[in-house]
């Protein structure tokens, strides 16, 4: 898609080949085509690489989090299961939350921990909120070992971040979806990588082989899940509608 923003004339124009609009730069369709412009250079440029939770790297789009916090607040769960650890700064921003609301815990999945991360999380002052789990997460010894954690009448919210291919989406949501509370969320992240097929650093395939392909194909089978983006603009007194982010189509509730 072509995009011609002129400040003079406050326009901002796209063609796709097949229509040309002409917006008002300062509209919320025109901040729309902004924020997917800015989300997919930042994602080339590695922009979420430079944030950290209390010490670690985090890798999440700050809006993301924002968002997720919220949900979190309101579900107040009891266990937060996070598959794919990396550096270990989401597990401390979910513990955070929890300790801030004095109850809960933090399981980490990952088919690889690293020393030094592993080293670095069980060093963290929230450590004793956090149980790690190295494995593939949709084999059955590892998901035994999940289930060893929960305990009868948790109230247990799940978030997708490993492997972000679209069959390994499909076995995660087939594998936790039962663990997921009624009211709860099973979090399918990074369906971002449907909007990169034409970055330098993204892949033509991912237009189809994503985590947002596969809630859309798993939710044809599974009628008590939702798709829901939470929560509501509960506050808003802006009139952006839109929420920028690297987790479309990433929520789904349990009815």
């Amino acid at each position: 898609m072509k995009v011609v923003i002129d400040t003079d004339e406050r326009t901002l124009v796209t063609d796709d080949g097949l229509e040309t609009r002409s917006l008002d730069l300062y509209s919320r369709e025109a901040f729309s085509v902004l924020s997917r412009l800015w989300v997919t250079t930042g994602w080339d440029l590695k922009y979420t690489y430079g944030f950290t939770w209390m010490g670690r790297p985090v890798i999440q789009l700050p809006e993301d989090l924002v968002v997720i916090q919220e949900v979190i607040y309101r579900v107040k769960p009891d266990v937060v299961i996070e598959t794919g650890v990396a550096h270990g700064g989401s597990l401390i921003f979910y513990a955070a939350l929890l300790k801030a609301m004095g109850k809960g815990r933090v399981v980490g999945v990952d088919i690889e921990i690293r020393p030094h991360n592993r080293a670095a999380i069980e060093g963290h002052e929230l450590a004793p909120m956090i149980t790690l789990i190295e494995g593939s997460s949709v084999e059955a010894g590892t998901l035994d070992a999940v289930r060893n954690e929960l305990e009868a009448g948790d109230t247990v919210l799940v978030l997708l971040d490993s492997n972000h291919s679209l069959a390994h989406v499909l076995a995660e949501l087939d594998a936790y979806a039962g663990l997921v509370s009624q009211g709860s969320y099973i979090v399918a992240t990074d369906g971002v990588m449907e909007w990169l097929v034409d970055v330098p650093r993204g892949e033509a395939g991912w237009g189809r082989d994503n985590p947002k392909a596969a809630v859309e194909r798993w939710l044809g089978t599974h009628p008590e899940f939702t798709l829901e983006e939470p929560p509501e603009f509960t506050f808003n007194e802006g009139e952006v509608q839109e929420r920028v982010t690297h987790w479309p189509s990433a929520y789904l509730r349990r009815l």
